[in-house]
């Protein structure tokens, strides 16, 4: 390998002068999802490039709420942010893509990620492994393309597979959710993106671009191919409250995860012993689970004062907008394509955003 191959500030795309923005709409538990049309309208009105959906189950299911926003839009794209590959069968969830693929004029992309082998276990489906994943990736873009697939492998057993109508739409851009440098290596190897985990600082974001690209050049791909997407929670404007729920509470649901929050710590080379003082916290000792399946908002809110502050100013975008601004252009040299903004909704955005170029100047 070259010397410019094996340089880590090589792989790194050079200073760019745009920076593509997205948001989510419905962050967090939702009990209606209505308001997340209004969220898609304001989206596209300020011109931002990509409009994402974590998907829960109940109310915030991918494929209702793409056709929905597809169609009080025009322009930019709608994200699943993510879903798993393992939740639908291989035919539905290419059906799925496609169908919204001709609704929006080919605006899906779809992001996919591993979750955790507790979560499959007890709603009785098969764990995700790196094989499992990377065989139902080519399943997928394989039925998109309307190819009839035959199949027996880690992914399961399919032994007639075919979407007998396709449009004439591409094959949606698949992103993988990674944090930890395997996950990161799987993205750059077999994925059009990665989509990067919030409350990560702008240097843990640059080590992250470096292992995707480094993959993809390894696996014989074009880096430059593979969008970085790097999630950043966002809180301009708020009343100090509101700011703590946003950032703080949601914080909170992340590190109180046990494993997960460590990695996460790690990720960002913090000392993860400084959890166990937010596990101890009275709101969340004991706690079994995600926090905020259990927790109010509030109790999130009173949680948070037990993390190090650094934790949440040195990996989120607070303050005026031109703090917020400021933050996100460190994101930017840091190898980002391109922001996702969580936390707050499309339209609490507009002083943020103020400026930013529309997705006519930027390319996927």
């Amino acid at each position: 390998m070259s010397d410019q191959k094996s340089s880590p500030s090589a792989i790194v795309p050079d200073r760019r002068s745009t920076l593509a923005l997205g948001a989510y709409a419905l962050p967090g538990r939702v009990a209606d999802p209505k308001p997340g049309i209004a969220q898609a309208a304001e989206a596209e009105r300020l011109g931002l490039n990509t409009l994402w959906l974590s998907e829960r189950w109940g109310t915030k299911d991918f494929g209702v709420l793409a056709g929905a926003f597809g169609q009080v839009t025009t322009r930019i794209k709608i994200a699943a942010g993510v879903t798993h590959l393992q939740s639908r069968h291989p035919a539905m969830l290419a059906s799925m893509a496609m169908t919204a693929q001709a609704l929006t004029g080919g605006r899906i992309v779809l992001g996919v990620g591993r979750s955790v082998d507790a979560m499959w276990d007890a709603v009785g489906l098969p764990r995700a492994t790196n094989s499992s994943i990377v065989d139902s990736v080519d399943i997928f873009r394989r039925l998109c393309r309307g190819e009839k697939v035959k199949y027996d492998g880690p992914a399961g057993k399919f032994p007639s597979l075919r979407l007998n109508d396709v449009p004439d739409a591409p094959v949606p851009p698949l992103v993988f959710a990674a944090l930890g440098p395997k996950g990161l290596a799987l993205a750059g190897r077999h994925f059009d993106g990665v989509l990067l985990h919030p409350f990560l600082t702008p240097e843990a974001v640059r080590r992250s671009a470096v292992i995707v690209r480094a993959a993809a050049e390894e696996a014989g791909r074009n880096p430059a191919h593979v969008r970085i997407y790097a999630t950043v929670v966002v809180a301009s404007g708020l009343e100090p409250e509101e700011e703590a729920a946003v950032v703080g509470g949601r914080a909170v649901t992340y590190y109180q995860i046990p494993g997960f929050g460590e990695q996460l710590a790690r990720v960002n080379e913090w000392d993860p012993d400084a959890l166990a003082l937010l596990r101890n916290h009275p709101q969340l000792a004991g706690l079994k689970g995600a926090a905020d399946s259990v927790r109010t908002r509030d109790q999130l809110v009173e949680a948070s004062s037990a993390l190090p502050s650094e934790w949440i100013t040195g990996a989120s975008a607070l303050g005026s907008p031109a703090a917020c601004r400021e933050m996100f252009e460190r994101y930017r040299e840091a190898g980002a394509d391109e922001l996702v903004l969580h936390g707050s909704t499309p339209d609490q955005l507009g002083a943020v955003v103020g400026g930013t170029t529309t997705a006519e100047e930027m390319t996927l």
